[in-house]
């Protein structure tokens, strides 16, 4: 009942472990096609790509749930976002959620790899770091609902300007129904307005000014 999926980072390697799992008794593997083991008795799947089929993989079965999901993106506080709506909703939610802060490539998966039938609300985070990351991500959310917590300088080495960063985190918000996120941040509002996301999608904003 076990699949391992070998990932390949900048100082880590997946395909190391497939022997001795193998002796452990694994038998299915997921790895890249330039690793292929030779090995008796296992079972391989081999794709170009073991990160994108585990993306893949979790979007295809975040299809099979119909219920509402929260994405939740930002430079700052997520994690205490998403621990505040679990606490507030969990007496009348069944919810399934990032656990810590699971937002990033191979995290947001993971994450939403939990979602059940048996849940009526999932509470997930997507964090990014370069341009490109989040249309991954949305694939994999699918949030029915945005929220949008801050912008601040994280990562900003990566992007031309906080316009830009914006732009890419908003992203994931692309086929939300509703979209939270405090007005008084200019740069967000302008993000979701350049993006066309205020012509078909419910802003909810608040602010401590107005």
């Amino acid at each position: 009942g076990t699949l391992f999926i070998a990932l390949r980072g900048e100082r880590h390697d997946g395909h190391r472990y497939i022997a001795s799992l193998a002796q452990q008794g694994v038998r299915c593997f997921l790895v890249n096609a330039d690793s292929v083991p030779t090995l008796d008795g296992v079972n391989c799947i081999a794709v170009p790509d073991t990160l994108d089929a585990l993306q893949r993989i979790a979007g295809w079965h975040r299809g099979h749930f119909h219920k509402p999901v929260v994405g939740i993106t930002g430079s700052n506080v997520k994690t205490v976002v998403n621990e505040w709506l679990f606490q507030l909703l969990r007496g009348t939610e069944h919810i399934a959620r990032s656990p810590g802060s699971w937002n990033s490539q191979v995290g947001v998966p993971l994450s939403v790899w939990e979602l059940g039938a048996e849940h009526t609300l999932g509470l997930f985070e997507a964090g990014i770091s370069k341009p490109g990351e989040m249309e991954k991500l949305r694939a994999i959310i699918k949030p029915t609902i945005g929220l949008f917590t801050t912008l601040g300088p994280a990562h900003g080495e990566n992007f031309h300007n906080d316009l830009e960063k914006a732009l890419e985190k908003a992203k994931l918000f692309h086929d939300a129904r509703f979209i939270v996120y405090c007005r008084d941040h200019a740069v967000v509002h302008e993000a979701l307005v350049k993006s066309g996301l205020d012509q078909r999608t419910q802003l909810l904003d608040w602010s401590r000014e107005r």
